[in-house]
């Protein structure tokens, strides 16, 4: 069956780095655009990032741009997140997406930025 698996979320101080990593199996990995989501408790989930199928295209929410980079491993079917110049405000739970035609979720990695 289709399977997210996230990892690399941690404690980090602000203005640290991060790199997630979202690790796919069970579907086609290399067909589909992929996505990072964050949520917050006590706030919506948000649209952190996303990818096209082969990488060529990728877009960013504006509170992320310039500090966070998206990218891509068909090989390993793999999907990263960069963190860099992280803020408190970025601490959440990161989920990555897979567009497949029912939609596929990762459980998430936890990421808390904190002196």
């Amino acid at each position: 069956q289709v399977q997210l698996v996230e990892s690399g979320g941690g404690l980090v101080q602000p203005g640290g780095s991060l790199r997630l990593s979202c690790a796919g199996s069970g579907f086609f990995f290399s067909a589909y655009d992929m996505r990072w989501y964050r949520q917050a408790p006590g706030k919506e989930r948000e649209l952190v990032a996303g990818i096209s199928n082969v990488g060529g295209v990728t877009d960013y929410a504006d509170s992320v741009k310039g500090r966070f980079t998206i990218s891509r491993d068909n090989a390993k079917s793999t999907l990263y997140l960069q963190m860099n110049s992280l803020k408190s405000e970025d601490t959440a739970v990161y989920l990555c997406y897979a567009r497949i035609r029912t939609g596929a979720w990762g459980q998430g990695t936890q990421v808390t930025v904190s002196s």
